[in-house]
């Protein structure tokens, strides 16, 4: 009865290739994201839609390219002036669509994993942007969360935990959820215990 216990904790145990730098960080990203979601934020996934939005938009541009209706003889015009304005069209388009991409991912999201809104039957009115941090060639995890709105009067002062990931995993690379949520819990209810702004 306890192998049969052990052998699905086995299989349910999160494991990370240690030399791997992008394994680690999206095993723990993924954790944080779980133990949010179990304290009842709901995820916002406004930015992503976004993201999503101006990825299509230039996904059809490229296809209204590539596949316009006519055949060769009678689209020739159609070719020739596609020829003419890609430099300037469609280029520019591209560039600008990946343009606005990359700076809404620069601007708004940084190192967001999470964006949420605020419990419900909650008093504030700001949902949690949760942020993390791994460097290349380091072993320290740095753990954010700050306001989503920090300019609203109910926005928390932003909290943040840096802990070297050796805690968290056997040197199987097994992550030790019970420490790992142990740690996530305590930084949330920081969070939740700052003292609000005044204005």
């Amino acid at each position: 009865m306890q192998e049969k216990k052990a052998e699905t904790a086995n299989k349910n145990a999160k494991k990370a290739n240690l030399l791997d730098h992008g394994s680690i960080k999206h095993i723990l990203d993924e954790s944080v994201t779980e133990i949010v979601k179990s304290r009842g934020y709901v995820e916002d996934v406004r930015m992503s839609n976004i993201r999503l939005l101006l990825g299509t938009i230039i996904i059809v541009i490229a296809l209204v390219a590539q596949f316009y209706k006519k055949k060769f003889p009678e689209n020739r015009d159609f070719l020739i002036g596609c020829i003419v304005l890609y430099p300037f069209f469609f280029e520019l388009t591209f560039f600008i669509h990946n343009f606005l991409l990359q700076l809404v991912i620069y601007t708004k999201e940084k190192n967001a994993i999470l964006f949420t809104y605020p419990p419900a039957g909650s008093v504030t009115s700001t949902g949690l942007v949760v942020s993390s941090k791994l460097p290349r060639f380091s072993d320290l995890y740095t753990l954010t969360i700050a306001s989503a709105d920090p300019k609203s009067i109910s926005a928390g002062k932003p909290v943040e935990l840096t802990k070297s990931v050796t805690q968290w995993f056997t040197k199987d690379g097994v992550l030790v959820e019970g420490l790992f949520w142990k740690d996530v819990e305590t930084l949330i209810n920081d969070y939740a215990t700052e003292p609000k702004k005044k204005k």
